[in-house]
């Protein structure tokens, strides 16, 4: 619909006889509450009545006038001015020159109130005081008069001269601004003085001042421009540009209507545009009233009735005026009441965000509809695909929803742009997701944003969604995943909703094949997090077998990192590992390592499982890594049965770690002899040496090397090998024992490197303890020394000698003296 600030209502036409006609003729108006007040050009004033007046929206059927009183001033001369003083109940007339004061309601004059003489124009206003003041123009003088009117009489309180004759007046408050044949000013009725606005060159007819309210005055000003101009005498708004036929001026807030020959026009005060043109034939001038703007000719009276905000709103924004609706919401804010503003806020915002959407502006129509507290559910009611989401008791509170075919037209042929909306109602979505805007409707935003996530291919996001808390409903998003081939997430919202084992069988599916989603590459994976931190044992359990077919190395996981407070119990996870030799080693390293489990059972096994492995495995190249990890825990285990593990591997070729438990036992001679004539390993030999002899007294270690060279000796083909043990390890033989064990045929040259090596370590040894026992004989020489000289200091001891450390008086016979004299409490020395 065009936009209309304002509606025009017929309310008064002369109808008398063609010879009373010709008499009538509008000269001035007044208006007060349902009164109505007609200053004719033949001395008459006449009281109307007007009723119906009160509509939202009035038309002239409705506007009906009802004729009251009249009163016959004179014969002749026209009534120039009317001005009502509800207060006191006077009706001010300017006639002949002279001010009347006429009773509101019978028209007859106050005999105590006499006329002022010499009048050419007044105006009436309140001072802050609340009294009534009257300001009047002297015909015959520059001055202007400012009286004080009572209910029986008017006072005159204050005159103030002037240069130039006035010819239009406004006043608000105790500041009357005044027009003169070429300026205008500023006058302050308190203190007399005036100030100088700026010029003008109008004539008569064109000079305009009327008061704006709020403390503003509008002029008509230089280059035809509607000046605002405040009480202090500075411009706040932004001129109006107006014709520079413009007869006269009113202000009806937020809109300024001129009087033009044959039209009125309409200007906005916020943003100084012109928004309508009223026909009006004959027009003679305007009047501001709460209810509208009159506009009289000399015979009909018409009333311009404010449409009202929220119609107007909607109009600008039907003509796509999203930023004139919005300034206009801003501008009357003050002037409606705070409930009412903040719906129709809400309403106008809105509806600019449904401009500029149907734009595509999809940011700023974004943040109108955040800002307007829009519900979610109206977007998504627009989109033909997405109203599935809806739930079935959903009213739409629009009365409609401009271009709704289109987004139809879109998703059926053009595909691009409608792929533009769906990102923009994404976005939309996630904006208000958890905010207040969203309690209203949540199952339908979560649920449209999965729809959208799986249409534009937003995998991230559409995971996100699935694995938090969500509100979306199984019923509607189960077929749209399985439909968009989304089985990950699809298991995810089984999980989110408590519906573990569906969610689990879903991701099954995924993993042997029977479904494809390439959105997760990692599927399997998330099974064993999942049924790893899962609390529902039985679903776990339901579970595992599969999950260790799969990977049993991965799959284990289950077991080992849970929660403390959730581990399955032990011998149950252990029995069912039975058949799962990698899985079962890696659960009871768990039980060892980091459970730090201490039971004979549990050490026992994991040897005999790394013993199993190996063999498994001996074809293999690579056995070290387990090898490794059995020979580390033998040697550092002191919680599983020697004999136990001993007799699972006396019959197999694993001699190394034969040789390991022959130590456990104490039997290092056939635990070496194992090491050197079955293993063939002489490295091994010598490295069990050094480790078995760890942490034990050097003799230990002495006579295992003792036990080896023997080994070497007894064997003709080791016998280079028993000479490299000498020269490479001299410091772990005593040379006398070796001489005795050796063969007489063998030369001190073969052994030179042994035995110069041996005696270097012997001197170095017998040098050492030489030294240690010359430091400790020089710490006991320095001991004796201050002992001798403590021995020969006398002290002498007081009364009230007070001990150095704790302040307190050596009551006692025993005391102590530290080397600088001080004199201490036997139990104190040791703080000194």
């Amino acid at each position: 619909m065009a936009f209309k600030a304002f509606v025009t209502s017929h309310v008064y036409s002369k109808q008398d006889a063609s010879k009373e006609r010709d008499k009538f003729s509008v000269q001035c108006v007044e208006w007060f509450d349902k009164n109505l007040y007609v200053g004719t050009k033949h001395a008459a004033v006449h009281h109307l009545i007007l009723e119906g007046s009160k509509s939202e929206n009035p038309s002239p059927d409705q506007t009906k006038t009802r004729e009251c009183r009249s009163r016959k001033l004179g014969s002749s001369n026209a009534v120039v001015q009317l001005r009502a003083v509800p207060h006191f109940n006077h009706l001010l007339v300017l006639w002949d020159r002279s001010i009347t004061a006429l009773n509101m309601f019978s028209l007859e004059s106050v005999p105590t109130m006499k006329k002022i003489q010499q009048v050419s124009l007044f105006e009436v206003s309140k001072s802050e005081e609340g009294e009534v003041l009257m300001v009047t123009s002297s015909s015959r003088r520059k001055v202007i008069h400012i009286h004080l009117v009572r209910v029986d009489r008017w006072e005159l309180v204050k005159e103030v001269a002037l240069q130039q004759d006035p010819v239009a007046l406004a006043v608000d408050g105790a500041t009357l601004c005044v027009a003169t044949c070429d300026r205008y000013l500023l006058c302050d009725m308190e203190t007399g003085r005036s100030e100088e606005l700026f010029p003008h060159h109008h004539n008569k007819q064109r000079i305009i001042v009327s008061s704006a309210g709020q403390g503003e005055f509008l002029m008509n000003g230089p280059e035809s421009l509607g000046m605002f101009v405040t009480k202090a005498g500075t411009c706040q708004r932004p001129p109006l540009q107006w014709s520079l036929e413009v007869q006269a001026a009113r202000v009806c807030f937020p809109y300024v209507l001129t009087l033009q020959p044959h039209m009125l026009f309409v200007y906005s005060i916020l943003d100084q545009r012109h928004k309508q043109t009223v026909s009006q034939h004959g027009a003679k001038g305007l009047l501001s009233t709460p209810d509208g703007v009159i506009v009289f000719t000399e015979t009909d009276i018409f009333i311009l009735h404010p449409v009202p905000v929220a119609e107007q709103i909607q109009a600008l924004v039907g003509e796509k005026r999203v930023q004139e609706a919005l300034t206009l919401l801003e501008g009357v804010q003050r002037h409606q009441p705070l409930d009412s503003y903040k719906e129709l806020q809400k309403a106008v915002t809105c509806l600019a965000g449904f401009a500029h959407f149907y734009q595509q502006d999809f940011s700023e129509a974004k943040d109108l509809f955040i800002k307007g507290d829009l519900d979610p559910r109206e977007i998504l009611l627009l989109y033909p695909d997405l109203r599935q989401c809806l739930s079935e008791d959903f009213q739409s509170q629009l009365h409609q929803h401009p271009k709704d075919q289109d987004l139809q037209l879109l998703w059926a042929e053009d595909t691009n742009t409608y792929t533009h909306y769906l990102n923009f109602l994404r976005d939309f979505l996630l904006a208000v997701r958890g905010t207040e805007q969203d309690l209203r409707c949540t199952a339908e935003v979560d649920c449209a944003l999965l729809r959208l996530y799986t249409e534009l291919r937003d995998t991230e996001r559409l995971r996100e969604l699935v694995s938090l808390p969500n509100e979306c409903r199984l019923d509607y998003c189960v077929p749209v995943l399985e439909q968009q081939h989304r089985f990950f997430a699809l298991g995810c919202l089984y999980q989110s909703h408590g519906k573990q084992m569906e969610a689990l069988e879903t991701w099954m599916k995924i993993v042997d094949g029977l479904d494809e989603d390439p959105s997760c590459s990692d599927v399997y994976g998330h099974i064993i997090v999942t049924l790893s931190e899962l609390k529902d044992k039985g679903t776990v359990w339901k579970c595992a077998d599969w999950t260790l077919q799969k990977n049993p190395e991965i799959a284990v996981r289950i077991f080992t990192r849970r929660l403390p407070r959730d581990l399955l119990e032990t011998q149950d996870v252990l029995t069912f590992l039975e058949k799962y030799l990698v899985a079962l080693i890696l659960y009871l390293e768990f039980l060892i390592n980091d459970l730090c489990s201490e039971e004979e059972s549990h050490h026992n096994r994991l040897a005999l499982a790394y013993v199993t492995q190996t063999l498994q495995k001996e074809e293999e190249e690579d056995l070290n890594p387990t090898i490794g990890k059995l020979q580390h825990l033998l040697w550092e285990s002191e919680f599983y049965d020697i004999s136990t593990v001993y007799e699972a591997v006396k019959s197999t070729a694993l001699h190394s770690v034969k040789a390991i438990l022959l130590g456990r036992l104490g039997k290092h001679s056939q635990a070496l002899q194992v090491l050197v004539h079955q293993e063939q390993n002489l490295q091994a030999a010598l490295v069990y040496c050094h480790r078995a002899s760890r942490d034990q007294e050097p003799q230990f270690k002495q006579a295992l090397m003792m036990d080896l060279l023997q080994i070497y000796l007894d064997s003709e083909e080791l016998i280079n090998n028993a000479v490299d043990l000498l020269n490479d390890n001299p410091q772990a033989f005593t040379a006398q024992t070796v001489i005795q064990l050796l063969p007489d045929s063998w030369s001190v040259q073969l052994l030179s490197r042994f035995l110069v090596r041996s005696v270097r370590t012997t001197v170095h040894q017998r040098r050492m303890v030489k030294l240690q026992k010359m430091l400790v004989q020089a710490e006991l020489r320095r001991h004796k020394v201050a002992w001798m000289q403590a021995s020969k200091m006398k002290f002498s001891l007081g009364k009230e000698q007070a001990c150095k450390v704790c302040q307190t008086v050596i009551a006692e016979p025993a005391f102590a003296c530290n080397s600088h004299g001080d004199i201490v409490h036997i139990s104190c020395s040791g703080m000194i």
